[in-house]
């Protein structure tokens, strides 16, 4: 029997009805169901690693000269943007950085890294969904690759990391330089990521350099060192990182001087030297002690300020951790942050685990980030440089900043060995692993290693196939042409070229050593690589790991 079309026109509509409220109800966060991802253009726009993309960064010659010499006060300015052809108006420009935008103010170069936040003057503003982002100007890394390359290896291991591509930023049509544009860990990240689902993000830091009201007399933060260690002064040997918690001296007398405006007064800066070396890598052939990377002292037992970065639990007191909540992406309730101390300290006590950490995730995340060896990062002495999310109690970590790694945390020649054998068991360039509770968590339980090791062997894969090689290929293809005319560059050709090639065999050689530690040829903790003969390392002593660039700048300014 047919029906009439009145009937089935009927039907339709109520099938379509029905439809969209089941989508509705689907995406509702209120109804616990939500969305794993939320699609935004500007992934396929903006950070398509196929191409170079440019920016124009548009407003008056003016506008830019005294917001490049007042840098360090970190204001924003109004200006107009062109990203591969389109155009966005009215956003938010400001230099951004810590001991690097110090660095480059006392030097001859201007190439800050910048910021530009789309919605600065008005929410309404975006570019393509994407709310902020980050143009770094890599500084410190003749290679110019090794952000881009960290980022793809966390990429291609599925950690959820921010995206970036390389893009040439021009000043009102006149060339700048070629930097590496990367996705901010803000809104937009977080909707691409997470989608409608509820997440913190924390960047827990305690190095803003540029923070004047932080640095009180003998004090960090409220904060006093044990006697005999003053947070302002080197506290070591020359060329020695100081013990941790303990500040490079920025002035005269280990005072902290005041930013330029901040009590109406322009002070001048100090010459702040070379950026002290993290530590001494003994050279191959000696007994190889991994602790002699960035070894360092305490500050206070690893409690307080110190303590709150390295995702220690201390007490139940929220001011205890400012460092934490005071660098939040989003404005956490009291509710937020209970429950961020909850899992911290569940954390701690490793009890709970799967409930308070997102295991595979953060496993993940540690394979890619203890394989390049950043020290300036959460397994090293300052223990910063990274994101903590916080979705429902459970923690992760997002990764953020490494062009100082693959040893650039002042390694020479003759680390190269030590440094490519580096035990994948004991992953920590500095301190201990109760000093890291994120990290030691993975090494309480041998269910866990091995889950860990399969990832690693995962990872491995990922070079043995090609991948890795492929990708690197392709990027050095395409930046090449850019990297021989960028007119702000803080190295030479020639140096890129050395750096770049180095940054590369040293990928390889530490990818075939873990590989022989996967598989017992080669000690994987730093226990056994000191008790046991060597022979079977994996030889690097040909790689010279400071061309790849190094924490004390060097700024080769003569280009040609």
């Amino acid at each position: 029997m047919s029906k009439h079309p009145l009937t089935n026109q009927l039907c339709m509509s109520i099938t379509a009805a029905v439809l969209v409220i089941t989508l509705l109800w689907m995406s509702s966060p209120q109804l616990g169901v939500t969305a794993a991802s939320v699609h935004l253009p500007y992934v396929e726009q903006l950070f398509n690693t196929d191409v170079v993309h440019t920016i124009d960064i548009q407003m008056s010659d003016a506008d830019w000269q005294t917001m490049l010499a007042n840098a360090l006060n970190e204001e924003y300015v109004m200006a107009n943007v062109v990203i591969d052809g389109t155009r966005v108006q009215g956003v938010g420009i400001r230099p951004k950085g810590n001991s690097s935008l110090n660095m480059i103010a006392k030097s001859d170069s201007q190439r800050f890294s910048l910021k530009v936040e789309f919605d600065h003057y008005s929410s309404k503003i975006d570019y393509l969904g994407l709310d902020k982002l980050v143009l770094n100007n890599i500084a410190q890394d003749n290679t110019y690759m090794k952000d881009y390359i960290a980022y793809q290896m966390m990429n291609a291991m599925q950690v959820n990391a921010p995206l970036s591509s390389f893009i040439w930023v021009t000043i009102n049509g006149e060339d700048w330089g070629l930097y590496l544009a990367v996705e901010a860990v803000e809104e937009s990240f977080a909707q691409r990521v997470y989608g409608n689902q509820e997440v913190e993000i924390y960047k827990p830091d305690n190095m803003d350099l540029n923070n004047v009201d932080r640095f009180q007399g003998n004090q960090i933060d409220g904060v006093t060192p044990p006697e005999g260690e003053q947070p302002f002064n080197m506290g070591g040997e020359a060329g020695q990182m100081p013990p941790m918690g303990v500040r490079p001296n920025m002035g005269e007398g280990g005072v902290m001087p005041q930013r330029p405006g901040k009590t109406g007064e322009n002070i001048e800066l100090p010459n702040m030297g070379e950026w002290p070396n993290m530590g001494q890598v003994p050279n191959p052939g000696e007994a190889f002690n991994p602790g002699q990377i960035g070894d360092r002292g305490g500050f206070g037992g690893m409690g307080g300020v110190a303590g709150a970065t390295a995702l220690i639990y201390t007490d139940d007191n929220l001011s205890s951790y400012s460092a934490i909540f005071e660098n939040a992406a989003f404005k956490p309730s009291e509710a937020d942050q209970k429950r961020l101390l909850s899992s911290l300290q569940q954390l701690n006590e490793q009890t709970n685990l799967d409930d308070v950490v997102d295991v595979e995730q953060v496993m993940r995340y540690f394979v890619v980030h203890n394989f390049v060896l950043n020290s300036d990062s959460y397994t090293g002495n300052l223990i910063h440089n990274y994101y903590l999310a916080e979705k429902s109690g459970q923690l992760s970590m997002i990764p953020w900043d490494y062009n100082l790694a693959f040893g650039g945390m002042g390694s020479g020649q003759n680390q190269a060995t030590a440094l490519v054998n580096y035990p994948v068991d004991t992953p920590l360039l500095s301190g201990t692993l109760e000093e890291r509770p994120m990290l030691a968590w993975i090494f309480s339980d041998e269910d866990y290693v091995a889950a860990y090791h399969e990832l690693y062997a995962e990872y491995v894969e990922y070079f043995n196939s090609g991948e890795f090689a492929s990708m690197y290929e392709q990027a050095i293809a395409l930046i090449t042409p850019y990297v021989a005319k960028d007119p702000t560059a803080f190295a030479t050709f020639a140096s890129f070229e050395q750096a770049s090639a180095t940054l590369k065999e040293f990928c390889l050689l530490r990818a075939a050593s873990i590989a022989k530690q996967l598989d017992g040829d080669i000690a994987s903790t730093s226990e056994e690589q000191a008790a046991t003969n060597q022979a079977n390392f994996v030889d690097a002593s040909t790689l010279d790991i400071a061309s790849m660039g190094t924490n004390s700048m060097g700024f080769d300014r003569a280009r040609r």
